[in-house]
């Protein structure tokens, strides 16, 4: 298999590939299909995650225009701000960060710990905002205030989320048909939690690319299904025409909004199950963001016979761990605390 993202600019930043594996005791307990999780929480860089897929195409774009410092957005506990600011260190940059109060009833501690307290080690220059802001404008604003003060920045959207971010998942979706190849696969479904589209769209992007026809299921973590669908489906055009002029179809584009609960950061029961099941289970560690949604819509579905007891189907873990500081009161009360599933 060619290398489709070799004429594109990178810098190394990520342990990859990361690796896929069996989640045989969790596929016991759910009764069907066999699970395999593919563990882009351990990419490598401040903890690990998606965003640092992303990062490399973005950091390698911001050294090309010669940026000193990065500007970027998040919500209060953004992963993706965390992976930002450590990129930035690692490659002799600085980070200017808004975070939004995007969750609501969070005291003083959820500002302070978890992604917060790593993006202070980062030493990360942070601006809060409150909720309900077009936070990309927002950064670009900043960005343009420190261009004014003769410095030379460099806008990455939330979530790294353009076609050059999503590349990042070009890079995975890749790198999975070469594991799926090596461990004789033929996985029915891939799914994954989708929030601000990268992730999702450059997954979408690469199959289409690399003409696989796997389906994948996104489990959205805020948005009704018909926007999520049309945000995933704008940037997955628009990453695909930088690899190939086929046509995609808005069909491929599969999103359950059934997740999400109260809204973004706030787990719902499901959410919090589905972290102690894969926690007690398989020994891993989800989020209460995007990762814990994911699994808890990949659970639901096999309940509920949306995915069938046969084959073979592949979670993919955008990482997050480091949230669930910032969610400890809610693990530990009782309903929480008792037996998951």
């Amino acid at each position: 298999m060619n290398d489709i993202l070799s004429n594109f600019p990178r810098v190394s930043l990520c342990h990859q590939p990361t690796a896929l594996e069996q989640m045989p005791r969790l596929s016991k307990v759910l009764g069907g299909p066999r699970l395999w999780i593919k563990r882009d929480d351990c990419t490598g860089l401040a903890t690990g995650g998606n965003k640092t897929r992303k990062l490399e195409f973005l950091m390698a774009a911001a050294l090309e225009a010669n940026a000193d410092i990065v500007v970027t957005q998040g919500a209060v506990q953004s992963n993706h701000v965390r992976q930002t600011a450590a990129a930035a260190c690692k490659l002799g940059l600085e980070c200017y960060a808004l975070l939004e109060r995007r969750v609501p009833g969070k005291g003083e501690d959820y500002e302070q710990t978890g992604n917060v307290f790593f993006d202070q080690m980062f030493n990360t220059q942070i601006e809060f905002r409150p909720p309900g802001l077009n936070m990309n404008d927002e950064a670009q604003q900043a960005a343009k205030k420190l261009q004014l003060q003769g410095r030379k920045p460099y806008f990455i959207p939330g979530g790294g989320s353009n076609e050059t971010g999503a590349l990042g998942y070009v890079s995975s979706a890749q790198e999975l048909l070469y594991q799926f190849e090596n461990n004789k696969l033929n996985p029915k479904l891939i799914v994954l939690s989708t929030g601000s589209a990268g992730t999702h769209a450059g997954m979408v992007a690469g199959f289409h690319a690399l003409d696989c026809n796997i389906p994948i299921m996104g489990i959205s973590v805020r948005q009704p299904k018909e926007i999520q669908i049309d945000n995933v489906y704008k940037l997955a055009v628009k990453t695909a025409a930088l690899l190939t002029e086929k046509k995609l179809s808005r069909g491929k584009v599969l999103v359950d909004d059934g997740y999400v609960g109260e809204g973004y950061g706030i787990p719902t029961d499901g959410t919090l199950a589905a972290i102690n099941a894969v926690a007690r289970n398989e020994g891993i560690l989800l989020d209460p963001v995007y990762s814990g949604k994911g699994m808890a819509g990949l659970i639901g579905q096999i309940k509920n016979g949306q995915i069938s007891s046969d084959g073979e189907v592949v979670f993919l873990h955008t990482g997050g761990a480091v949230s669930l500081f910032a969610y400890e009161d809610q693990f530990l009360a009782g309903k929480a605390h008792a037996p998951t599933l």
